[in-house]
């Protein structure tokens, strides 16, 4: 060590440590160095999310955490620029007992009179913005599940009271029956012919956080389901969920269009055929548009059966121009988009 006086009147042997004994060894210094990356690398994403205790302490958050329903909770992510996730359901109510404030060094979240209904992922990450532009920092996230456990509500509470799931072959699909209480034993039922669905664990497994997870969906899974939760009382039943089999083609819309007429009357009808639970969207250019030429738009869906369990989403945009005249004659241009792309298809419309 360079600059400390040299006591010892005998050679410095290689790697001695004068001020500590010198039999110290460095070997076990390794496995500690290696424990603490790893440790380290597991609580990362748990590095900035905090949860204040009582008398000011503060607690780093596991994976999961449980509290009584009714409890408040407030929880604080350090940096100066945090964005949150949580519940979508309390922004969309505009719920008075979530608080959100940016302080200088750290983001606070207060959850007042928990509910059931908050049980979900509550996590924040930190903003990095150059000028406009602001990307998340995947070094300083953080995140855990907190179940608000409740006796009278073991499944948590939803607005509807039925619910569709689409089961797409090449991707799984999802029954979210989630729980308040995670040792909650769940089963699920079918509604006809009466029976309990077997959880293999493999093809059919149940995660509290998700609910039950079709990893292969076929058409033999539709039907109407139920979830049954027990945990230390009476068992309790979920909404009810109603699975579709869906088989069409992805991609851009399958799009058709067609015309008809009623005296001065002349519908132009665009038609996609597409899956359940992808939106469509319309875009028209006919004659008279750049004119100012009033037509009238209307867009609508529905869902159809096409034997065998399967389901499709038929979407329509209708353009109706009332009094036709020479300035409507020409090409009417139907687009249609969905997040696979777009597709234009025409037809000529004369007097």
């Amino acid at each position: 060590v360079i600059g400390q006086p040299t006591k010892s009147k005998r050679p410095k042997e290689p790697g001695e440590n004068k001020i500590r004994p010198v039999n110290k060894k460095v070997k076990p210094k390794a496995p500690k160095t290696k424990e603490r990356e790893s440790v380290d690398s597991s609580l990362k994403s748990q590095s900035i999310l905090t949860q204040v205790m009582d008398k000011g302490n503060f607690q780093k958050l596991a994976a999961n955490l449980s509290l009584a329903a009714g409890q408040s909770i407030e929880l604080r992510c350090k940096g100066n620029n945090v964005t949150w996730n949580y519940p979508s359901y309390l922004d969309t109510f505009k719920d008075s007992r979530l608080s959100i404030k940016q302080l200088d060094r750290y983001s606070q979240l207060i959850l007042a009179n928990s509910t059931a209904a908050d049980t979900g992922e509550y996590s924040c990450w930190l903003q990095l913005c150059t000028g406009n532009k602001c990307r998340k920092d995947e070094t300083k996230t953080g995140s855990t599940y907190i179940f608000f456990t409740d006796k009278e509500e073991l499944f948590v509470p939803t607005p509807s009271y039925f619910e569709i799931v689409y089961l797409n072959p090449d991707k799984p699909a999802v029954i979210p029956c989630r729980v308040t209480t995670p040792s909650a034993k769940v089963t699920l039922h079918r509604e006809f012919p009466a029976e309990e669905i077997e959880t293999d664990g493999t093809d059919i497994i149940y995660d509290a956080k998700k609910g039950f997870v079709f990893q292969h969906p076929t058409s033999d899974h539709k039907g109407i389901v139920y979830c049954k939760a027990e945990s230390q009382g009476a068992p309790q039943i979920s909404i009810k969920y109603h699975l579709l089999y869906v088989e069409v083609p992805r991609g851009p819309p399958s799009t058709s269009i067609a015309v008809s007429s009623s005296g001065d009357h002349v519908h132009v009808v665009c038609t996609v055929l597409g899956e359940p639970d992808v939106d469509v969207n319309f875009r028209w250019q006919y004659p008279g548009q750049e004119s100012g030429r009033p037509v009238i738009i209307q867009n609508f869906w529905r869902l159809i059966n096409r034997g065998i369990g399967h389901t499709t989403r038929i979407s329509k945009s209708v353009l109706l121009v009332e009094d036709f005249e020479d300035i409507d004659v020409g090409n009417y241009v139907c687009i249609a988009q969905n997040l696979q792309g777009e597709t234009a298809v025409a037809t000529k419309v004369e007097l």
